[in-house]
C-alpha cells in the first residue's frame, strides 16, 4: 500500500512538472491559444471603480510580499496608481464599451486604389509576462463603396492593443475588424514590434523585432502586395 502511494505521489509530481514546463514554454514561445481574447463570462459584473479597488488591494499585497515598505512616500500611492492604470489605460480595450464608434462615408470621389495608413504607433502588453511590446502598425484597404475616417484606423489599432495580447492575435483582430466594418476582403495589416519580454528578460535580445501580417482579397495578388510594401519600404 505504501509503495503504491509512493508511486502515485511520484506520478503526481511528474505531472505537475510537465504542466509547469508546458506553461513556461507557452509563455517563452509567445504561443496564442485563441483568436478572441480569453474572457470570463462575468468579466463586466464589477464596475471600473470596483475593479480598481480590488486590484489595488492585490497589488499592495504583491509589493509587500516583495518586501517593499509602502509607508514610504514614493511607494504609498503605487497600488492605486497601478490599479487605475490597468483599468482606465493600458487594459481599457478589454471593455467593449470603449470600442471606437465607426461611421462610414460614401466614396464620392470614386477612389478605387489602395488607401494606406502607415506608422500607427501602438503600445500593448504581452499576455504571458505582462510587460510591454510596442511598435508600428501599417493598414491599407481598397474601398468597396465606403470609406472610413483616417483617425478611426488609429483608434481601431489602439483599441485592440489596449489589452493583454500576443502580436499574431492583435494582427488578426485588427484585420477582421476592418473587413467587418468596410464589408470587403481587400484589407492588409502589417505590424512590426519590439517585445520587452524578449529584450529585458529571457533571451535578452534588444536588437530584434517581430513582424506579423495579414493579406486579404486583392492584397494576395503579387502586384498589389508589392505596391503596398513599396509604399512602406519594407522587405518581407
Amino acid at each position: 500500500m505504501k509503495q503504491k502511494e509512493t508511486m502515485l505521489n511520484t506520478l503526481h509530481k511528474k505531472e505537475i512538472l510537465v504542466n509547469e514546463n508546458m506553461i513556461e514554454e507557452i509563455g517563452n514561445e509567445h504561443i496564442s491559444s485563441s483568436l478572441e481574447t480569453p474572457m470570463l463570462a462575468n468579466a463586466f459584473d464589477l464596475s471600473d471603480d470596483e475593479k480598481i479597488k480590488k486590484i489595488e488591494t492585490h497589488f499592495k499585497e504583491i509589493m509587500e510580499t516583495l518586501g517593499l515598505d509602502l509607508k514610504d512616500d514614493s511607494l504609498s500611492g503605487t497600488p492605486h496608481r497601478v490599479a487605475k492604470m490597468y483599468v482606465k489605460e493600458i487594459f481599457c480595450g478589454l471593455d467593449p464599451a470603449n470600442k471606437p464608434s465607426i461611421k462610414l462615408f460614401d466614396n464620392k470621389y470614386q477612389y478605387n486604389q489602395m488607401l494606406i495608413e502607415k506608422n500607427i504607433t501602438f503600445y500593448s502588453n504581452c499576455e504571458h509576462h505582462f510587460v510591454p511590446f510596442f511598435g508600428k502598425a501599417h493598414l491599407a484597404y481598397i474601398s468597396n463603396g465606403k470609406v472610413i475616417g483616417l483617425s478611426k484606423l488609429n483608434r481601431i489599432v489602439n483599441y485592440y492593443a489596449k489589452r493583454p495580447q500576443v502580436q499574431e492575435r492583435l494582427t488578426m483582430q485588427i484585420a477582421n475588424e476592418l473587413k467587418n466594418i468596410l464589408h470587403t476582403e481587400d484589407v492588409v495589416v502589417v505590424i512590426e514590434a519590439r517585445h520587452l519580454c524578449v529584450s529585458s528578460r529571457g533571451i535578452k535580445d534588444d536588437s530584434s523585432s517581430t513582424v506579423t501580417s495579414f493579406y486579404g482579397g486583392k492584397f494576395n495578388e503579387e502586384q498589389t502586395k508589392n505596391e503596398f510594401l513599396n509604399y512602406l519600404n519594407i522587405k518581407i
